[in-house]
């Protein structure tokens, strides 16, 4: 029976009804129970001291509250749909016209660090806020050949993240429910997401035993035009625990055999949002995930290279495949990509070189990767607090006659 389609009225008193929304478990909204959106849900007294130093130093204001929602959260599936639905005319890929020898960055550095073979390189000594746009775009390249670039003991103002964040992508992720960073100026979502365990638990009773509930995953791959590169720095690092990993989608295309890699090449895969909506016309149908289709398999726009670009968190189906044959084949990818640590690799946010006293960053290509957030820190006595700003870039796509990551290196398959 189809469902029976909501009057404009029904809909208005619904908005009227529930206009304060509460936000929990992935942060969909529940319609019947309260909070305030703005600065309502105050969580600045509970701020790491190292946090608290940060925002002082860079005028971040949390007198008002901490963190900000917007102050007009969106409730319905086709108001979310629209956000950002669309190609960008300005939009510039970084990297793909930087030095290949990246002589330019690397001569900033004390040492480049290669973490793994293929996955994850540290940039010993380089300061983030002092880089300029060629040092930036060369940057750009390194994270799309190595997927996840990091750096220790930064200095560095939310207001310059956001600024790089802008560079590499024109335009950033402003999300539509997610508590943000408030910035002096700015009215409204400011691409300064808060990424802090306390605040997203929201005082539900967690014990050690209901904790690790985290599951490989791409931000935001819901999105048309998703987005490219990620940059997440903490600026309060537990001393033990709260270690971040990353998997290669370049190198799990590689694992495949060449018959299944054609296959799969030019297959289509549904992803879905993390938050959900309601539709306005079957309300009474509960609420309801954004759905978008990308390339299973996507050509990066610098490197060339083939990758495979679904995730447990967020794929749902392939498209045009019997639901069992679906499932029997994403569950094989998800397995390509979470078992093979030789793919992998595993940041720890604190070690000896780590002054605990600056921040940590690490900056990652989302079309190439899924990462996981290890849940294994203490809240209330080794928190972890964090800001991330996203870049979005061009729609996925997949190009053939493209070559993997190996082919293009000359290496043995």
């Amino acid at each position: 029976m189809a469902p029976s389609v909501t009057s404009e009225t029904q809909v208005n008193d619904i908005v009227d009804k529930y206009s304060k929304l509460v936000l929990k478990g992935e942060g969909s909204p529940q319609l019947g129970q309260s909070i305030q959106d703005g600065f309502g849900d105050d969580y600045s007294s509970e701020l790491p001291e190292t946090t608290k130093r940060r925002f002082e130093k860079y005028g971040i204001d949390i007198s008002k509250g901490y963190p900000k929602r917007p102050e007009k959260l969106t409730l319905f599936l086709d108001e979310a749909e629209k956000i950002r639905n669309g190609p960008d005319p300005d939009y510039v890929e970084r990297g793909v016209n930087a030095d290949p020898e990246k002589k330019a960055l690397f001569a900033k550095a004390k040492e480049v660090r290669h973490l793994t073979k293929y996955v994850g390189t540290e940039l010993v000594g380089v300061q983030l806020s002092e880089l300029n746009e060629k040092e930036l775009d060369e940057l750009a390249l390194l994270v799309s050949e190595r997927v996840v670039v990091f750096f220790r003991n930064q200095d560095l103002a939310p207001q310059k993240q956001l600024e790089i964040g802008q560079f590499f992508g024109n335009n950033v992720e402003k999300h539509p429910l997610a508590g943000q960073v408030p910035l002096p100026g700015v009215e409204g979502p400011t691409g300064l997401t808060t990424i802090w365990g306390k605040f997203n638990r929201r005082n539900r009773d967690v014990t050690f035993k209901q904790r690790g509930g985290a599951i490989w995953h791409t931000d935001l791959d819901h999105e048309f035009r998703g987005p490219s590169i990620t940059h997440l720095h903490l600026d309060a690092i537990p001393k033990f625990g709260g270690d971040t990993a990353w998997t290669s989608g370049y190198a799990a295309y590689d694992k495949l055999s060449p018959e299944f890699q054609k296959f799969l090449d030019g297959k289509v895969a549904v992803h879905r949002s993390q938050n959900k909506y309601y539709d306005k016309n079957n309300i009474l149908g509960g609420p309801k995930h954004i759905e978008r289709e990308h390339p299973l398999v996507v050509t990066h726009p610098v490197t060339g290279w083939k990758a495979l670009f679904v995730n447990r968190g967020h794929t749902l189906r392939i498209k045009d495949l019997e639901p069992e044959e679906s499932r029997v084949v994403l569950n094989y990818l998800y397995e390509v990509l979470e078992k093979n640590l030789d793919i992998q690799v595993r940041f720890t946010w604190a070690n000896e070189t780590q002054d605990r006293s600056l921040g940590a960053s690490a900056i990652w290509d989302n079309r190439i990767s899924a990462h996981y957030a290890i849940d294994d820190y203490d809240d209330e006595e080794d928190p972890r607090h964090g800001t991330r700003v996203t870049s979005l870039g061009a729609p996925p796509v997949f190009v053939p006659g493209s070559k993997s990551q190996r082919e293009s290196l000359g290496l043995k398959p």
